[in-house]
């Protein structure tokens, strides 16, 4: 079974995105979270509200003093950048890491930089691939937590995570029972005098069907919408 990629802050600056990073991390199956000189030092008591329940990532956190020390048992280090600072390495996007991550053998490494500056050139030359995205050129910040996200999202499309369960959707009316319900609508619509001028009436009439026969109505919303629309031809006399 393919292990679970290392996430790595370089030099976080707030114990808030840290929370923030662990949370996204557990949201997608990771749960390894590697510190590299955070700014504010470890523990923080500011991460803890911000991983809103993604403590045990927190719990587990280890600190390094170097991202070199940080990485050293990972057998494949990727860094996040939008730029690859001078660096010639091969880029990929979080999607091919993902796959290649899942296809190759032993521990991988993404490393993430800090808030206000991203990963420095010697933190780059640590890894051997780039991971970046497609991003607007005009405005290229992405947050912490955003671009864990990014990745660990990714990690989670190749591994088995709990779905929500499915709603069993109701089968669909059949057609007499629809037809009956248009039928119903156009014999009040006439009564009203709704269809005006006369030579429309074809067109609307045909609108109508094409508006109402969108949805997947169940037998249930046939009913109900056909006891609306006896309501409104026979109101109740109120006493």
């Amino acid at each position: 079974m393919t292990e679970q990629p290392v996430i790595v802050l370089v030099r976080p600056q707030l114990g808030e995105n840290i929370g923030k990073a662990a949370r996204a991390m557990l949201n997608f199956g990771l749960a390894e979270l590697r510190l590299v000189s955070p700014r504010d030092g470890w523990p923080n008591p500011r991460a803890g509200p911000a991983a809103s329940g993604a403590d045990m990532v927190l719990e587990q956190a280890r600190v390094f003093d170097s991202v070199a020390d940080a990485v050293a048992d990972c057998g494949h280090v990727y860094a996040t950048t939008v730029r690859k600072r001078g660096v010639t390495k091969p880029v990929v996007t979080p999607e091919v890491a993902a796959r290649d991550i899942h296809a190759g053998p032993g521990r991988s490494a993404i490393l993430f930089g800090p808030e206000r500056s991203g990963l420095e050139t010697d933190d780059v030359a640590v890894a051997r691939s780039i991971i970046t995205v497609p991003i607007n050129p005009a405005f290229g910040s992405i947050n912490l937590a955003q671009a864990v996200i990014l990745v660990a999202y990714e990690w989670s499309k190749h591994v088995a995570l709990a779905q929500p369960p499915e709603t069993d959707l109701p089968l669909p009316a059949p057609q007499e029972e629809l037809d009956g319900m248009i039928d119903q609508l156009d014999a009040m619509l006439v009564a009203s005098g709704f269809y005006f001028p006369p030579d429309r009436t074809p067109v609307t009439r045909r609108t109508l069907r094409t508006l109402l026969t969108k949805p997947g109505w169940s037998s249930q919303e046939v009913r109900t919408v056909r006891g609306v629309l006896s309501a409104l031809a026979h109101p109740r006399q109120r006493g």
